[in-house]
């Protein structure tokens, strides 16, 4: 015969200081979890929506990253001429050769800025990326305007329609926001490519070429053609890829939160398994009878472990109940390929939510195994005269 759980229910109500205080010490480290989680979570969102697999981008032979990789105009004359590139209606290709570097972008929390990409594409860059204008206008060719992410909008006063940046040469005007659909994209900001060159003196040196293959065959056959060519020196990527990439800049945070979250973890089930063993101590008469009433070893090993379970879930929905005002709020990351900030939202969802209960049952189970086996091995006398 088992144990009624609304007997453990009880429990936990009359007790419910050290209740509240041991479920509060699980909801502190089901917190740090789900927020590491849910940061990691975010910012691997945010570049797994980033690129398109028919997309193919151009570095510099051996290059990883945008910034630091030189590709001339001469090279482009060269690779846009290839075979498997997708056209305009116009009968163009669609090829788009870009330069990317780092802007200043100052807040009232950080004074001195914070890194930001620009990315000076052309028209046809724009056309071959999901991307849309959410308020304003698309930057004009040859002026010195910029059209930046939602993500920057949202972050940075100094990148609001009509407000005034300075970079490079001199005073650039924001015109527009754009929406990237939660991609890195929304952590740029986009120029006109030969403005953006001018202004950084690099007339005839970019950073990449970005092509549209007709199709996954093409694109594969066009990324071989490309590497191959002597004449070009290149290391050809799938958009998809290169941004794929870029998730290692979670990686240092995710470790520390990890770390900290085992920390807590080990003093969380300690606390519970305290508890516990505090229950079992003051229950003894109890527990006797219990025994006297007919409730076996194993029904009493179940109750008690049950109740460990229970006051473990009931710290992990706090936890929950915490963390949950976190979703979707931007918050942003350093990026150690662009070297400047990657913007994102923070994702906790359902499925985190569940992971996160799950946790905190291990922490019950791991605190009150070893409370629920004495309270089982007691023997009815001695459990009849402990005070």
């Amino acid at each position: 015969m088992a144990i009624p759980i609304s007997y453990n229910v009880r429990n936990l109500v009359v007790r419910k200081t050290t209740t509240i205080m041991t479920s509060l010490g699980i909801a502190l480290t089901v917190g740090v979890l789900l927020a590491v989680m849910g940061l990691v979570s975010g910012l691997a969102h945010a570049f797994a929506n980033s690129g398109d697999p028919l997309n193919l981008l151009v570095l510099r032979k051996g290059g990883n990253a945008e910034l630091t990789s030189l590709f001339t105009q001469q090279q482009f004359q060269v690779v846009k001429s290839f075979p498997g590139i997708a056209k305009h209606p116009s009968g163009q290709p669609q090829a788009s050769i870009e330069l990317v570097t780092i802007i200043n972008m100052p807040s009232p929390d950080k004074p001195d800025g914070t890194n930001a990409s620009l990315r000076g594409l052309t028209p046809a860059g724009v056309g071959m990326r999901k991307v849309k204008i959410s308020s304003g206008r698309w930057f004009r060719s040859g002026q010195r305007e910029i059209t930046v992410g939602q993500g920057l909008a949202k972050r940075y006063p100094a990148a609001q329609i009509g407000r005034t940046l300075h970079f490079g040469k001199g005073p650039w005007t924001v015109v527009g926001v754009m929406d990237g659909g939660g991609s890195a994209l929304d952590s740029e900001a986009f120029a006109d490519a030969a403005q953006v060159a001018a202004d950084f003196n690099r007339r005839d040196t970019y950073s990449s070429a970005l092509l549209r293959a007709t199709d996954e065959t093409a694109a594969t056959t066009l990324k071989s053609a490309l590497e191959s060519d002597r004449r070009l020196n290149v290391t050809v990527l799938s958009e998809k890829e290169y941004y794929a990439a870029q998730t290692q800049s979670a990686a240092p945070i995710q470790f520390l939160g990890y770390f900290i979250c085992i920390v807590m973890a080990v003093g969380s089930a300690f606390a519970a398994m305290n508890t516990m063993y505090a229950a079992v101590a003051r229950r003894g008469k109890e527990i006797g009878t219990l025994r006297i009433l007919g409730f076996t070893r194993g029904s009493i090993l179940l109750s008690f472990f049950l109740e460990s379970l229970l006051l473990s879930l009931l710290g992990g929905a706090i936890a929950c109940l915490l963390v949950l005002p976190l979703n979707s709020v931007t918050t942003g990351l350093g990026n150690f390929v662009t070297f400047s900030e990657t913007t994102f939202k923070i994702r906790i969802g359902p499925g985190l939510l569940a992971l996160g209960l799950l946790f905190s049952l291990l922490l019950g189970a791991l605190g009150g195994l070893l409370p629920a086996r004495q309270a089982a091995k007691k023997e009815i006398l001695t459990a009849l005269r402990e005070v």
